[in-house]
């Protein structure tokens, strides 16, 4: 069976109050012809359809014009809610959906119950697991802790349990939405760290032929049968040496996997630059970025004058500026999200403790209590979003 693996669209997102609705539609384009050309059986989003809970109507309506392309195809679609998607509402619509090819997994409860398919080699079994937020799902899977491991592996428990009640050489797969130990992170995603603990090892999808993840930004292969899509486009700076792609994967009669890499659309490059403003202007090696989007740092000891007319004179896709003076390691002038990033809150905060503290850092009884807060805070959150 060939499947196409994609994730963490982020419908509506803007990149630095630039709207990047018009590349997330050359980018569904792309997709559809995708599966139109290459013979995908089955397309696999990964989480993060939308950017937030409430996403603007453009983006509704976007995602509404692709879900009617895919059905259009008879192509089965299988799609989970990310940390960024309200899970209930994203899933409103799915049973009558579900009717038109479109599978929409939103619901913790309902990880052990498989979208069911059929090549000529038999049965694929594909279990959604939506982003599981662990003090908000514990229960319902029986995790012995409130933490992303505990909960993943209480949900790849179920899938493991429904799968060996199945006919012999039924082939598996799983779309999740995590933080896996081993992959590399952007500055574009959003911190799911909760009890001090936001990764989980690979090991914990032993035993299916395939998990497609998501949540990372960055296209990743953790194994040859766990990989990271990530996103289609960059939607940060941290992101301008990625390659936007998606994954192909085949499963053979035995459940072995091929897989391919197929690069999504780029509307537009990202650069950064960085050195003084006269050399930024005057430096002929950076004029292949003049038709990029660019982040410039300048490092002159003092602010020169009107810097960002004169950047966007040479490169008028300049987005971003960032002044730090190059003034060597004794003094760093870093601004205050250069020195925070990735960085968890709970890091920062016991940083906080001890810099107000004259540097006694925070003992084991207080980093528990900073964490137990943090939590709290996470999870009020996330049921204000749930009630809004």
């Amino acid at each position: 069976m060939r499947v196409l693996h994609t994730s963490d669209w982020h419908l509506g997102r803007s990149f630095h109050r630039v709207s990047l609705l018009t590349a997330q539609r050359a980018f569904l384009d792309h997709l559809v012809e995708t599966v139109r050309a290459r013979g995908i059986e089955a397309v696999l989003v990964a989480g993060d359809v939308y950017d937030r809970a409430v996403p603007p109507l453009a983006a509704v309506e976007l995602f509404d014009e692709a879900l009617h392309r895919l059905a259009g195809l008879g192509v089965p679609t299988v799609m989970i809610s990310g940390n960024h998607d309200s899970a209930r509402r994203l899933g409103v619509g799915s049973g009558l959906m579900r009717q038109a090819g479109i599978h929409l997994r939103t619901d913790p409860a309902a990880c052990g119950t498989p979208v069911l398919l059929e090549d000529e080699h038999g049965p694929v079994a594909l279990y959604g697991l939506p982003y599981l937020e662990p003090a908000m799902v514990r229960q319902e899977l029986g995790a012995r802790r409130a933490d992303h491991a505990e909960v993943l592996a209480a949900a790849m428990e179920r899938v493991r349990t429904d799968l060996a009640e199945r006919p012999a050489g039924t082939r598996s797969v799983v779309l999740a939405h995590a933080f896996v130990t081993g992959g590399a992170v952007s500055d574009s995603e959003r911190d799911i760290t909760v009890g001090g603990v936001a990764s989980v090892p690979a090991a914990v999808f032993d035993g299916v032929d395939y998990a497609a993840l998501g949540h990372l930004h960055g296209c990743q292969t953790l194994t040859e049968r766990v990989r990271y899509s990530g996103s289609p486009l960059a939607y940060s700076f941290s992101e301008a040496t990625h390659r936007k792609s998606m994954w192909i994967i085949d499963l053979d009669a035995a459940g072995a996997v091929t897989a391919e890499r197929v690069d999504c659309p780029v509307p537009r490059p990202l650069a950064r630059i960085r050195g003084p403003l006269e050399r930024l202007l005057d430096d002929p090696a950076l004029a292949a970025h003049e038709a990029a989007w660019v982040e410039a740092t300048l490092t002159d000891s003092s602010r020169p004058h009107e810097p960002m007319a004169k950047l966007a004179a040479r490169f008028p896709g300049i987005i971003s500026l960032v002044f730090d003076p190059d003034e060597g390691p004794a003094r760093s002038l870093a601004s205050y999200a250069q020195r925070l990033r990735g960085r968890s809150d709970q890091e920062i905060a016991e940083d906080f403790v001890e810099h107000v503290r004259a540097g006694r850092a925070a003992d084991a009884d207080e980093r528990a209590e900073l964490r137990s807060v943090i939590d709290d805070v996470r999870v009020d959150d996330l049921v204000h979003e749930v009630a809004r």
